[in-house]
């Protein structure tokens, strides 16, 4: 080998010596710039207040503003695309959705990303069960009573929805492929419409977020039966499960997660599933999640991926079922 030839060996040597320690110096110190945390809805609503609690307590872990970017629209695909579309340097993550995750994928033909393995999965941070709940004048008391109502008037009993897809029009298909008994569904443009019209009476169920009916069952005009998840609710203890009142098996759960772009960096991820698993289990954070009708739910990495990977799997069947779009 030649002088020049040993030159450039010992050169290329050194500089792929260099990567590693390059690499390991860039990630311990993460983060050393501001942080962006999207948001998959507009400001002011329950997922927003959420994650700007999140991202006051994880800047502060992290010694770094993590400022909050609301990008609304799609029912949270535009959000998830432009983390998709981000550099993946732990920068930009996002305060990702049931519906972003683990729903949109199959109600969305165009959608352009698979957020199994267009993201990255990082930590869980809270969920909350939806609550079914009828009008007063629906002459049930019990889950079993409306199932057995809603088999003898199989079709006829009416439910609610914030739209084809959404969470409470999808938590009634699954009740429907659980217990065998149809009933009619009325799609709304938003929660809003709908719930006029359930207080109205033109409805006869629905099964959506407790923020709104629980205080309308509480002031006597709905009649709360039961929550969706397997455990009965911190925030409405006396109310069971739709499981343990008659549908065994049946699970809802509407949940935040931690995410940013695909193929991030393991120590970046780790760092960051850290700190939220710290911030969640503070007094102030887990009090500010259950104020907002969430129960904190700290869950690792790996934890995550399968936990998502599941709820994926099954809205996929129930979707397929319901024979729902969104486009």
């Amino acid at each position: 080998m030649n002088s020049l030839s040993r030159f450039v060996s010992r050169a290329a040597c050194a500089a792929l010596a260099c990567l590693p320690i390059t690499a390991v110096w860039a990630q311990s110190t993460y983060p050393d710039r501001p942080l962006k945390l999207v948001v998959p809805f507009p400001p002011g609503g329950g997922t927003d207040a959420a994650a700007r609690l999140v991202a006051s307590a994880l800047s502060t872990e992290l010694r770094q503003p993590v400022v909050v970017e609301n990008r609304a629209g799609a029912g949270g695909s535009i959000a998830a695309q432009s983390v998709v579309d981000a550099p993946a340097d732990g920068y930009t993550l996002f305060f990702a959705t049931t519906g972003t995750l683990a729903i949109n994928q199959h109600l969305y033909s165009k959608l352009r990303h698979n957020p199994l393995t267009d993201l990255t999965s990082i930590a869980m941070i809270a969920s909350f069960p939806n609550v079914l709940v009828v009008h007063p004048s629906l002459p049930v008391k019990s889950v079993t009573e409306l199932i057995a109502l809603a088999r003898e008037r199989q079709g006829t009993l009416t439910y609610g929805s914030s739209g084809s897809g959404s969470s409470s029009h999808l938590a009634v298909v699954l009740l429907e492929s659980m217990t065998g008994v149809k009933f009619t569904h009325v799609p709304y443009k938003g929660s809003a419409p709908a719930m006029t019209d359930f207080v109205a009476g033109r409805i006869d169920m629905m099964i959506d977020n407790p923020t709104t009916n629980i205080p309308l069952a509480q002031a006597g005009k709905l009649r709360a039966l039961a929550v969706s998840s397997r455990t009965r609710s911190k925030q409405v203890p006396d109310l069971p499960t739709i499981a343990e009142a008659g549908v065994p098996g049946y699970e809802v759960l509407i949940w935040y997660a931690l995410v940013g772009p695909g193929r991030l960096p393991d120590p970046i991820v780790a760092r960051l599933a850290k700190e939220v698993a710290t911030v969640v289990g503070t007094p102030k954070v887990r009090e500010g999640l259950e104020a907002l009708g969430t129960d904190p739910m700290v869950m690792g990495t790996s934890e995550t991926v399968a936990f998502v990977a599941a709820e994926s799997r099954k809205w996929s069947e129930v979707i397929r079922a319901s024979g729902a779009r969104a486009d």
